[in-house]
């Protein structure tokens, strides 16, 4: 079922829609939402209108925004409006409005995480001009994770980070609350996840969000994107990520019930500081492409004391933008260039405004000039490529682990000698006796050219590369690169024109084969090449993830159902057989606490309720996470 055509709702006008409804109706609400989007016909004055029949018609009236986000935008004409089935069937099949979009909650209740009113400020922007950033569109990453590395020393005020407030009884109790629907939800399992349950979590999503936990709301729509998405078996849409949105969902539930002072608290409107002056130059671009229709364009940037920041133009759009945007204007204090030529360029920025994690605002009193743009040589880009890759990825492992807020992956860059492909990447080996690594495109999409560039470079065994990536944290010894360039001094590597400033981006630039070396053929006389040890792939953590995924795929009954018998012995032996006794622990708990459903003398449950279940699951879905994670550093050694 396609939600295209309907405007986004903003998840209370839903929610109060389904809680209005009787028992009765809602039993049939899942049914009655199919095909509702189908029949949705656009007026000329920006409304929608869904018929049900002769004498019921739904009108969606959107606001200036383009979402619903009052009750009075939908109405029905049948005689059990509002609280009848056909209003609550067109906002249960329409989008669910990002958190941008409807703007900051009033009251006092939605500055209580911050106690500061300047965080209730246009989403992902300064105050001023700029372009907003949609929640789930990362920065320079096309659709998953976040953006570059928090600015370091030197970044001016912005590095700083102010003690985490103490929680107020009002965001306690809409943890609580949110905690007790994603546990519901968890127990029921995409299966039974319908609409009904998908409203319990957009209530506890929109509490948590007039309580000020914008980033516990974030992760609650996640949850219920990935469960529409799922019974509708979207193309987009893996059970892998469903259970990632789960964990992360419940950790932050769990870690805000008790009471603790941390990052839930913190804005996720992502609000600009004052950077002073600053002095940056272009390190590569990359395109962005987000599975919600968003497209534009993330160019990474370097301070002289290595501080990395970005620049990012990321609007509705999706292929068309993020293809257009490269060489798109870049709208940042006046300065006269374009994506392409800031890539490869640099900027003196005055007032600078400056993200937390790392994004330059386009603020009123921002003025910045362009300034002739760095090799990757010299420096300050060359900084990224003299640190042993090791310690490298493991910097970057212990920024972006389980849990921690952080920014996402930093850029990592090395000098690489092609091996060649096995399947789906492309093997390289690390200059001066390093690990062999897997480079993957950094957007699979086959209209972007990374996948077009490693193929032609896969096709020149021994070339030597500059590579600037991003490091995959789920992937054993995996680099996403964005951009390559020649090694200094080597004669087997790249020749790029002179207006490509010495690199290539793989996400806009087509490499042809006259900027491989010249003399050297496609091919050549090479060992067949092997994909080498898998650490990830080789361990049978497996086992623990198909457990933790049948579980957020059938509900509680399916993981009681898998733990039956000598299905238990059937996973815990092997984990305990390679070390991880710990996962097969929690493994067996997981499975025990599913099938326990006790009853009274009638035969009725005397514990209904889904805590303890969820509980073992999110220890299980923890240590999973950091099991793998460990493999993935040991991968890099």
């Amino acid at each position: 079922m396609s939600t295209d055509v309907l405007p986004p709702v903003a998840p209370e006008v839903l929610a109060g829609a389904v809680e209005s409804l009787s028992a009765r109706l809602r039993k049939k609400l899942d049914a009655a939402i199919e095909g509702c989007a189908a029949g949705a016909v656009p007026a000329a004055d920006g409304s929608f209108e869904v018929r049900f029949g002769e004498d019921a018609v739904v009108t969606l009236r959107p606001g200036p925004s383009g979402a619903v986000v009052d009750a009075g935008q939908a109405v029905c004409t049948c005689l059990l409006a509002p609280r009848c089935l056909h209003r609550a069937a067109v906002l249960g099949a329409a989008p669910i409005a990002d958190p941008e979009v409807l703007g900051a909650p009033d009251g006092p209740e939605a500055a209580g995480a911050s106690g500061d009113a300047d965080a209730l400020g246009a989403p992902g922007q300064p105050p001023g001009d700029g372009p907003a950033w949609p929640d789930g569109v990362p920065a320079g990453k096309g659709g998953a994770g976040r953006g570059p590395a928090a600015p370091g020393p030197g970044a001016g005020a912005v590095a700083a980070e102010d003690p985490a407030p103490a929680l107020t009884a009002a965001q306690t109790r809409a943890a609580a609350a949110l905690w007790a629907a994603a546990a519901e939800a968890l127990s029921a399992g995409v299966t039974a996840g319908g609409a009904v349950l998908q409203a319990e979590l957009l209530r506890a999503a929109h509490t948590a969000r007039l309580a000020g936990l914008p980033r516990a709301e974030a992760a609650a729509l996640r949850v219920v994107r990935g469960l529409r998405s799922a019974r509708e078996h979207g193309r987009g849409q893996r059970l892998g990520d469903l259970t990632s949105a789960f964990r992360e969902l419940l950790s932050e539930a769990a870690v805000l019930v008790s009471g603790a002072a941390g990052s839930g608290a913190a804005s996720s409107r992502r609000p600009y500081g004052q950077g002073g002056s600053l002095r940056v130059y272009g390190l590569c671009r990359e395109p962005v492409l987000s599975a919600t229709g968003y497209g534009g364009v993330s160019t990474h940037l370097v301070a002289p004391d290595g501080s990395c920041f970005t620049v990012s133009d990321v609007r509705p759009g999706g292929l068309a933008r993020a293809r257009g945007a490269g060489s798109a204007s870049v709208a940042l204090g006046g300065a006269v260039l374009d994506h392409g030529g800031l890539a490869r360029g640099g900027l003196r920025i005055v007032g600078a405004t400056v993200s937390p994690d790392g994004r330059l605002g386009a603020g009123r009193g921002v003025a910045a000039t362009p300034l002739r743009g760095v090799d990757w040589s010299d420096e300050p880009a060359a900084a990224l490529f003299a640190r042993p890759v090791r310690e490298a990825m493991a910097a970057v492992l212990d920024a972006d682990g389980p849990g921690a807020e952080g920014s996402g992956a930093p850029l990592l860059g090395c000098d690489v000698v092609v091996v060649g492909a096995v399947g789906e990447y492309l093997v390289v080996r690390v200059a001066g006796d390093g690990p062999s690594l897997r480079l993957r495109p950094a957007h699979p999409h086959p209209e972007l050219p990374h996948s077009a560039n490693l193929r032609r470079i896969a096709r020149y065994p021994g070339l030597e590369l500059r590579v600037l990536g991003r490091p995959d944290p789920e992937r054993a010894a995996t680099l996403r690169p964005l951009a390559v360039g020649p090694v200094p001094g080597s004669s087997r590597t790249l020749r790029l024109p002179e207006e490509w400033l010495g690199r290539a981006d793989l996400g806009y630039d087509l490499l042809q084969g006259g900027h491989f070396p010249s003399g050297t053929a496609p091919g050549g006389s090479y060992e067949p090449v092997a994909a080498g040890p898998d650490p990830l792939a080789d361990a049978p953590l497996w086992r623990v993830r198909r457990l933790l995924e049948t579980g957020v795929a059938g509900g509680r009954r399916a993981v009681a159902e898998a733990g039956r018998g000598t299905e238990t012995a059937a996973f815990a032996v092997p984990l305990r057989r390679a070390g991880l006794g710990g996962a097969a622990r929690l493994a067996e708990v997981l499975a025990a606490e599913a099938d326990r459903r006790p009853r009274d003398a009638f035969g009725r449950l005397s514990d209904p309720s889904a805590d303890g279940y969820a509980r073992a699951w999110l220890a299980s879905a923890v240590h999973l996470a950091a099991a793998e994670r460990a493999l993935v550093v040991a991968s890099w050694s």
